[in-house]
């Protein structure tokens, strides 16, 4: 028997559920077909033996789009969250630094603050200017503000923070910092994705920092952000899927090969999918393989990205006094390995199972082939570093140590990205199949769940509209939906 829907959902997480929800309101035929047996993708939660709830890795509910913020509150409710003013920090030279560091070199011991402020001085006199969206780089201007043509555009992400930051930043925080993030030297990485991902420098704000001895830390878009009372961020997902017709959802469901020109899909039990449009939130280099034809095999061995390790310390008793207000930290140093800490009983204090009497902590540490983690000793030597690092005053307190591993956690803004994804977007959609999603579309710069919310919901009305590229402009035009609200 062959089941057949107009429009086919490959995938349950942020974005499946965003193209399916927007089918819904528009009364179109739609199936949807997940591979686990709970809706969430890789913005699930789990429960471990001892009662802790753990993420996925450090999610945070933030938006640009009226229509995301909408749906959050159908999902849980207004009352179903809490509110959070962000405090993030870097933990370097055994004390805290506010985040964004670059705004807060007061905190340094003076040797390594000149340091900084030298490299900021001496970028700020290269180049006046450092980043747009559609050029790598506007040049600096010489005397009466003409291009000097001398300086090229950097040619990848260190050369950037190079440029950007100068040398004593660069060195002391985000050269260490990027290469635990991401797993990869940042000399192989390109640097059009920054955008509102990273506080460029300004020079002014930073000596008036220095001077007044003033925190600021009211940069970025996640500045206050909200958090689910019960369930982690994975409550969301299931709470949105569970509004969706039960007829029309499949869990469990893993597809194993598409085929194009037949307009079929084959799942792992045997059973056959036929549509007149497919969208695909499977990971672009899955896709490749299981739809044999389309785009050559090779170029999913292309496509970069990192693994994360989650492994969450649960705790009696209370929160030391100087983490009660932190939301996540990240530490740049090599004595952990992880790089981003967050005080998750932080977030809600229901996500420990005797609230207000034990709290947690949850750590993601990045893996990839040119940075290989030990996996049979991380646990253990997540505890030993959390101890180091002054987060973990008793570890004879420690009641719960899980860890799950995510073998595809963040797409790598590799050098030449857009040359290889792109292409293969392009040829999918000539066959089709509309790839999308954070691994599905490959664009860290709109991988947010917000953005991939976002890329499920503008491409199915693009797809009943039969509309173009206009209509998806969280895909196509990052810049600009990362700098608006968007409806």
């Amino acid at each position: 028997m062959i089941h057949h829907a107009d429009f086919l959902i490959l995938g349950g997480g942020p974005t499946g559920l965003g193209a399916a929800l927007r089918l819904e309101e528009k009364g179109i035929d739609w199936h949807l077909l997940e591979a686990e047996p709970k809706f969430g993708g890789l913005a699930s939660s789990w429960v471990d033996e001892k009662g802790f709830t753990w993420d996925l890795g450090g999610h945070v509910q933030f938006s640009h789009y009226e229509t995301f913020d909408r749906y959050m509150d159908l999902a849980l409710g207004p009352d179903g969250w809490f509110s959070h003013e962000r405090e993030s920090w870097i933990w370097i030279r055994k004390r805290f630094v506010p985040y964004p560091f670059q705004n807060n070199l007061h905190r340094l011991d003076p040797e390594d603050r000149e340091a900084c402020v030298e490299g900021l001085h001496q970028a700020a006199e290269i180049q006046s200017s450092l980043y747009t969206e559609h050029r790598p780089v506007r040049r600096s201007l010489g005397e009466g503000g003409t291009p000097n043509t001398s300086r090229p555009a950097p040619n990848n992400f260190k050369e950037w923070i190079l440029a950007a930051f100068g040398d004593g930043i660069a060195r002391l925080f985000l050269i260490p910092y990027n290469v635990k993030v991401w797993a990869v030297p940042p000399e192989k990485m390109d640097y059009h994705w920054i955008g509102e991902r990273v506080a460029v420098p300004n020079l002014a704000a930073v000596m008036s920092s220095i001077e007044t001895g003033e925190d600021q830390v009211s940069w970025g878009p996640n500045r206050t952000f909200r958090f689910p009372k019960r369930g982690g961020t994975g409550a969301v997902w299931e709470a949105l899927g569970r509004r969706l017709p039960a007829e029309r959802v499949n869990l469990g469901a893993r597809v194993v090969r598409i085929e194009p020109d037949r307009r079929k899909v084959t799942t792992a039990d045997g059973r056959t999918w036929s549509y007149e449009h497919l969208i695909s939130t499977l990971p672009l280099n899955h896709l490749i393989r299981m739809t044999p034809g389309v785009v050559d095999e090779r170029t999913a061995a292309r496509l970069v990205f990192s693994s994360t390790h989650v492994v969450g310390v649960g705790m009696d008793g209370a929160a030391p006094e100087h983490l009660k207000t932190k939301c996540w930290m990240y530490f740049p140093e090599n004595n952990s390995p992880y790089y981003r800490v967050t005080v998750f009983t932080n977030y809600s204090p229901n996500n420990a199972p005797q609230p207000g009497r034990q709290w947690s902590l949850m750590t993601e540490t990045a893996e990839s082939p040119e940075k290989p983690v030990p996996r049979e000793t991380l646990a253990e030597d997540t505890v030993r570093a959390l101890v180091e690092d002054g987060l973990l005053p008793d570890r004879n307190r420690v009641v719960s140590v899980s860890h799950r591993f995510l073998p595809q956690a963040y797409p790598t803004p590799f050098l030449g990205r857009d040359a290889v994804v792109d292409p293969a977007l392009r040829a999918f959609e000539a066959k089709g199949i509309f790839s999308r999603g954070r691994f599905g579309a490959w664009k860290y710069e709109v991988a947010n769940q917000d953005h991939s919310f976002a890329q499920g919901y503008e491409c199915a009305e693009r797809l009943v509209r039969g509309g173009g590229p206009e209509c998806e402009p969280t895909l196509f035009t990052p810049g600009v939906v990362n700098n608006r609200r968007n409806p």
